[in-house]
């Protein structure tokens, strides 16, 4: 693929479909947007292919000026890869879960969809400071209008509420990132990766970024736009929402904090831990007293989002491979919940869990499917959050093993809601008239649930695919954080450093720069 402009063709190629989507018809507009985000999965799928593991760090690089210190350049690793792919893959069947359900400004609906596919693919790809910021803000448009015009009834006060909280934390953002270029004269970001910054320095700019990226992901206690978002958002805005929105603070955490301010994440690696465990543990039991499904299902994503930062700031090779497999799984078993909220909504109009019960009798096909996600969710063996939550919860435990007991205590929480939640509406009686009448599965909702099944199982049977293209970045940043991490674990420990895993954090560093992946 030498020669050929691939990252910039899947940022043209829903801009252009976003275009015609507004001065086409609901019929034509349907059909561009789906159109346009297959022709994106089938490009994301070559890159996947083309993608050379234990090559380059950064591939597909492209490059030019624009004015100033302003550059148009992108390129990616394995870790943007696999949150593109995440993106790619969700994106059609996003609209495939929109296609009866939005009948008004359908047009305009679409357009949205695809301006969020480009924003969300290019701040994977940014390579420059301020091209990554003009991306990672420019997500809060689309879903403030998704959430606005096509939501609930409270839908005004969701997407501002939504709209204030992320874009606070952002300006902070912005101010470090200005720091940023002013003390080390350039926005390239593989450039600023290894960088270092003063430590006095790096501690502000840490605080900067994670009053952003917090809010993004969400931590408590900056979480409580999250369940109203995602009750007033239709059911394809709580798909991508939870799929790939909150993974934009995540990768922040791990492509900006980590590596660039090395020093000062060992600093508040207990900060992180604290703020994960009160998450993990809180927001299960708010989980576990909700009516609305959909809000039950939005702080299951606080809590295992909170997962990911504790696997993150374990700051070791485990802890983040784990950190990156939970948001390429809860990307596709939250969306495939969301979806299944939404098939059974379409039907009856309501997502009181209390209205349904018995739906294995009438809908076999639907509480198949549901179970498989559920379990997923769950974390059950041979299913995608299984793998990532082995790994984080191993990571966390050599960073901490009171932390990883309290993890721990989140995930068996997760089981209890989760399968309250899948009882009360899959089993028991079958008695209500209305429930009675609700057909099963049509195809095109068993077209959107299968593939989100399949990527599922396929995870869990063998994440080594998923693993492989993202090992030697997770080493480099594992190899940065090395010379600070005994400080930190300090912090834990007891001033106990451990000078053999930052030995090894240095030896895979060097493995990964001269090629060598294992």
């Amino acid at each position: 693929m030498s020669g050929v402009p691939i990252l910039s063709l899947m940022l043209a190629i829903p801009t252009v479909a976003a275009i015609a989507c507004l001065f086409a018809g609901d019929r034509n507009a349907r059909l561009i947007a789906l159109a346009a985000t297959l022709v994106d999965f089938a490009l994301g799928v070559m890159l996947w292919a083309n993608f050379d593991i234990g090559g380059a760090q950064w591939q597909f690089v492209e490059s030019a000026p624009l004015f100033g210190r302003f550059n148009y350049a992108l390129g990616i690793d394995g870790m943007a890869l696999m949150l593109i792919m995440l993106s790619v893959f969700l994106m059609p069947l996003c609209i495939l879960a929109s296609w009866e359900s939005i009948t008004k400004r359908v047009g305009l609906y679409m357009a949205m969809f695809l301006i969020m596919e480009v924003v969300m693919i290019g701040v994977f790809m940014a390579q420059d400071l301020l091209l990554f910021y003009v991306f990672f803000e420019a997500g809060l448009i689309p879903m403030y209008f998704i959430i606005g015009i096509w939501g609930g009834a409270n839908r005004i006060y969701a997407a501002f509420k939504f709209f204030l909280y992320t874009l606070l934390g952002s300006v902070l953002m912005l101010i470090a990132m200005i720091a940023m270029i002013r003390e080390a004269g350039t926005t390239d970001i593989p450039t600023l990766l290894n960088y270092n910054f003063p430590p006095e320095m790096q501690t502000w700019l840490w605080l900067g970024f994670f009053a952003s990226l917090a809010v993004k992901m969400p931590m408590w206690p900056v979480h409580t736009w999250l369940p109203d978002a995602h009750v007033q958002a239709p059911t394809a805005g709580s798909m991508i929402l939870a799929g790939v929105l909150l993974k934009l603070g995540s990768y922040g955490f791990i492509r900006f904090m980590m590596p660039m301010f090395p020093e000062a994440s060992a600093e508040f690696m207990w900060l992180v831990f604290a703020l994960s465990m009160v998450a993990v543990v809180y927001t299960s039991l708010v989980a576990l007293v909700q009516s609305d499904m959909k809000k039950l299902i939005a702080y299951s994503s606080v809590a295992h989002m909170a997962i990911v930062t504790a696997g993150l700031y374990a700051l070791n090779q485990q802890g983040i491979e784990g950190a990156l497999i939970i948001m390429l799984s809860h990307g596709v078993v939250s969306a495939a919940l969301f979806f299944c909220v939404g098939v059974i909504y379409d039907r009856l109009h309501t997502r009181e869990i209390d209205r349904y019960g018995g739906l294995a009798v009438n809908m076999p096909a639907y509480a198949l499917f549901f179970m498989l996600f559920t379990m997923a969710s769950i974390g059950l063996p041979g299913t995608s959050g299984f793998v990532g939550e082995f790994l984080s919860l191993a990571g966390i435990y050599e960073a901490s093993s009171t932390v990883a007991f309290v993890c721990t205590t989140g995930i068996i929480l997760g089981a209890a809601y989760m399968l309250y939640l899948y009882r009360r509406i899959v089993f028991g009686e079958l008695t209500k008239d209305d429930v009675k009448a609700m057909p099963d599965l049509n195809p095109r909702e068993w077209a959107i649930l299968a593939p989100l099944a399949a990527v599922a199982l396929w995870m869990g049977v063998y994440p080594e695919s998923f693993l492989a293209p993202m090992r030697g970045d997770v080493t480099t940043v594992v190899a940065r954080l090395a010379p600070a991490k005994p400080a930190g674990d300090a912090h834990l420990a007891a001033g106990k450093p451990k000078p053999a895993a930052a030995g090894h954090g240095e030896a895979s560093g060097e493995a990964h720069h001269a090629g060598g992946v294992q």
